[in-house]
């Protein structure tokens, strides 16, 4: 999603120029995240330039595919991202600017889809579970555990143990 200044400022001078989109963030797939599949995400938003700096207010919409925590089978996940990033034309930025993340624009173009990718790589959840109930492909149980849900609690002797409760009741009867 590149724009060019003469563009914006041709716009701006009435009011917000505004754009609609969908751009392309399949690259995100090559990555080392746990994104499975993503879809052409929208972005809208506006740009209102002041002085030498053009402030971009967009919103940044799509569903991706990620693994279930419990299972890794995949889970569909929308999203939507309310995003502002400021570029400035001018060359010298202070450190206020550079604290603000204000970005310096080289040449004539503002491109956008590297801070549209970073946006989305930093609201992608951790992990993510998955609404259906349990499917028969998950596995209920294993050697030495038991997928329980948050209100059960079962009460089991470990098997190791069980040898010296018998032990334990022999002393008690005694007594």
């Amino acid at each position: 999603m590149k724009f060019t200044l003469g563009e914006i400022r041709k716009h701006t001078n009435q009011k917000p120029f505004t754009f609609d989109d969908y751009v392309d963030v399949s690259e995100l797939l090559t990555m080392k995240t746990d994104i499975r599949e993503i879809n052409p995400v929208r972005v809208y938003g506006d740009c209102i330039q002041t002085g030498e700096q053009f402030v971009f207010s967009f919103r940044i919409k799509g569903e991706m595919v990620l693994p279930d925590a419990r299972t890794l089978a995949d889970v569909s996940y929308s999203f939507q991202i309310k995003a502002r990033e400021i570029f400035t034309t001018s060359p010298h930025v202070s450190e206020e600017e550079e604290e603000l993340e204000i970005h310096t624009v080289k040449g004539e173009v503002i491109d956008l889809t590297p801070y549209i990718k970073e946006h989305i790589l930093l609201e992608t959840p951790y992990r993510v579970y998955s609404d259906k109930e349990s499917d028969d492909s998950s596995p209920m149980s294993g050697n030495g555990w038991e997928l329980l849900s948050e209100g059960e609690k079962k009460s089991t002797v470990d098997p190791r143990f069980q040898k010296l409760q018998v032990l334990l009741d022999k002393k008690s009867e005694e007594k």
